[in-house]
């Protein structure tokens, strides 16, 4: 009892807190459940109640009234809206919706702080509510209790309507057989219009009601979005109940554990999140369609090209123009014993890539030369996220963690002593691999959406260790002040920034040198057959899952790299600096450049470096926006990525087509969604024919 009294506060503000996550929960559960979509913008439509609602609270019924109204009423504007944007996207799969929607919450926020400004709003609540009463001996918030009361007949309300009524009846079933709704005279898109918009309402009465709680502010989009997505998991997609339960326990892990075992709470939610989706993922066999197929909606570009094809029938096979010359105007035929047009083609964007690199000291000044050697690190790590999304066909969100231990890594070595820059490569990158072999096997097993949840998970558990281990990481202060970098044993400390760029240069050349080695080899190409016929594969003897584990731990050691890159770049690191935005830049530099292609992913880390340090630098405080902009622009106008403006050819011998995506995540209602099929000439190259184990592979 006397325990129970000690804690009694923090065990009720822990209901509070769960119901306010679950009526947020409920809302991206019914958004990705239903409608299918992974909104990655629901912290954003929390805000937009949240923000409306404190602007019109005046301390009066009639002003709490309005701003419920407001508030809801303009997130579920919102929510219809984004109905009408991820429309075009329902056959690309939950990779594209998930960009798309954080583009646009990196758009809705910069918008709602240049509104509403970028200090935390005061929320005034009706006088007989913001007092306290008598709770078993002990003052609590009147609020608070009104809330947790809302909240529980919020939930019945919406388990009567989802289960009783004809329009749970439509939602159900356009989840479940959306051909069977449409038979019924139903609209399918409409249902979908609909969900989106009730999903965006829920969120948006959230905001509102919640807005005492947790007051709205910069961060609390994101922090509402990441907990959110944890209900959703722990409670799965088919029960609101179950939603409920796993909200209040969540909301208990926030507060009550925090009282109880401090040391012990930042870790539980993701912990328990990863646990949930591996165990799961233990339960459902591996797609044997191959995951690394994902149908692409109509690309502008290629469209454009079709027509010019059909008028100049050269345009798409430039030999056509060879076959028509005289033979005595051919070339000579010492010439066919050199390498074919193709690889000189392919090796054309290295070489030009290449020369512009060491050409840019001479060009910039010292600030955008270090934001080019930043490029370079970040370039590491969106290429080490495309041997996993673009040939393991591993979507991850969490290739953040090696980057980090490898920075961690690098920047504990130099304080120690160990200034070598290659020592420092090999050590960051090894201690990397080896933090991927450890979390592989609970990846490699999962397809689509569970794996982006999983390394979601991943990688915030490492940002709640980053934040935690002081002693090694600084916490949220970072580490700074260790010595420079040498760039070769008995060498001076690289200070100039075209020192370090220098050294970046070389260290990335070297790595991607390798990386592309490795792609080409018939390591490469079993990489490739695992992704695109994995039942195949396996029948045919192939241990799948040794060669995507060790796929994972070469593509971990390659993010260790850009992590111990960007820490001698910019001699200091914070934890901003391998967080969740990070990761997301690093998979939206893969979709610009082409799921498949290296060179691309490295442009596309040049693109955003750009645009968030650059561009943005003469628009001050608008490099969300911007950011917001490139995602939303990349989604829509380039769904191959740079790669596919060359025909579907990735540049530097990789396969143009985004990996698979249609996989839900455990739970999710309906069949896997197909596409028109490109031209034949869009399409990439099918992968080699399976050997049996132990045979050479062609």
């Amino acid at each position: 009892m006397e325990l129970l009294d000690a804690h009694l506060v923090p065990a009720v503000d822990g209901v509070a807190f769960g119901l306010l996550l679950f009526v947020v929960a409920a809302g991206l559960s019914l958004a990705f459940g239903t409608a299918g979509v992974l909104n990655l913008s629901h912290g954003m439509l929390y805000a937009i109640g949240a923000y409306t609602g404190a602007e019109l609270s005046d301390g009066t019924w009639g002003g709490l009234a309005l701003g419920l109204a407001a508030g809801t009423a303009a997130a579920c504007v919102a929510g219809a809206g984004l109905s009408a944007a991820t429309a075009p996207l329902a056959r690309r799969g939950h990779l594209a919706q998930a960009l798309l929607t954080f583009g646009l919450a990196l758009i809705g926020g910069d918008l709602l702080i240049q509104f509403f400004g970028a200090d935390e709003l005061p929320v005034h609540v009706p006088e007989v509510l913001d007092s306290s009463v008598t709770l078993l001996g002990h003052r609590y918030p009147a609020y608070r209790l009104c809330f947790i009361v809302m909240a529980v007949l919020l939930a019945a309300f919406g388990t009567w309507v989802l289960t009783r009524t004809r329009m749970g009846a439509a939602v159900r079933a356009a989840a479940d057989d959306p051909q069977m709704l449409a038979a019924t005279g139903h609209s399918p898109r409409a249902v979908h219009t609909g969900v989106l918009a009730a999903a965006g309402a829920l969120a948006g009465a959230a905001g509102v009601l919640g807005a005492p709680i947790i007051g709205p502010g910069p961060g609390t989009s994101e922090n509402v979005l990441m907990l959110s997505l944890v209900v959703v998991v722990l409670g799965g997609l088919r029960s609101l109940w179950a939603t409920f339960a796993a909200a209040v326990a969540v909301g208990e892990v926030q507060t009550l554990g925090v009282s109880v075992a401090p040391e012990l709470a930042p870790y539980l939610l993701f912990a328990a999140m990863a646990a949930v989706l591996v165990l799961r993922s233990r339960f459902a066999e591996p797609t044997g369609a191959g995951h690394g197929s994902e149908a692409s909606g109509p690309d502008p570009v290629a469209r454009l090209r079709g027509r010019l094809a059909g008028r100049l029938p050269g345009l798409k096979r430039p030999s056509v123009w060879l076959d028509r010359l005289p033979r005595r105007k051919r070339a000579p035929a010492w010439l066919a014993r050199l390498p074919g047009r193709a690889a000189w083609w392919q090796a054309v964007p290295l070489l030009v890539l290449l020369g512009v690199l060491i050409a840019l000291p001479a060009l910039l000044d010292a600030y955008s030369i270090s934001l080019a050697g930043s490029a370079l690190a970040l370039g590491l790590l969106a290429v080490s996220v495309t041997v996993l999304t673009g040939y393991a066909g591993l979507p991850t969100l969490g290739q953040t963690a090696p980057f980090a231990v490898g920075a961690y890594a690098t920047a504990n070595l130099a304080d120690a002593g160990w200034t070598v820059g290659p020592v420092q490569i090999v050590l960051s990158a090894l201690a990397a691999a080896v933090f991927a072999a450890v979390v592989g096997p609970a990846v490699i097993r999962a397809r689509g959406t569970t794996v982006l949840m999983i390394t979601l998970a991943i990688g915030e558990l490492t940002g709640a260790v980053v934040n935690q281990l002081k002693s090694v990481t600084g916490g949220a202060d970072g580490l700074v002040g260790f010595p420079a970098t040498q760039a070769l044993w008995g060498g001076e400390g690289m200070l100039e920034e075209s020192e370090l760029y220098d050294y970046a240069l070389v260290v990335a050349v070297v790595a991607v040198a390798l990386t592309l080695l490795v792609l080409r080899s018939p390591a490469g190409k079993l990489l490739t057959g695992t992704r695109g016929a994995e039942a195949r594969m396996r029948a045919s003897g192939h241990p799948v899952g040794r060669y995507l584990l060790v796929a994972h731990i070469c593509a971990g050691a390659l993010a260790g790299v850009g992590g111990s890159l960007m820490v001698t770049v910019q001699q200091y690191l914070s934890p901003a600096d391998v967080g969740f935005e990070i990761a997301a830049f690093a998979l939206l530099a893969v979709v610009i450049g082409g799921t498949t292609s290296v060179i691309g992913a490295l442009l596309g880390a040049g693109l955003i470096v750009a645009t968030r340090d650059w561009v943005a630098g003469s628009w001050p405080g608008h490099g969300p926006l911007l950011l917001g902009v490139l995602f939303v622009a990349t989604v829509y106008v380039l769904p191959r990525g740079l790669a596919g403006l060359r025909g579907g050819g990735s540049g530097d011998g990789g396969q143009s087509g985004p990996p698979s995506d249609t996989t839900g995540a455990p739970g999710t209602p309906g069949a896997p969604r197909t596409s028109d099929a490109p031209d034949a000439e869009d399409q990439p190259p099918s992968p080699p024919a399976p050997t049996p184990a132990g045979k050479a592979s062609p």
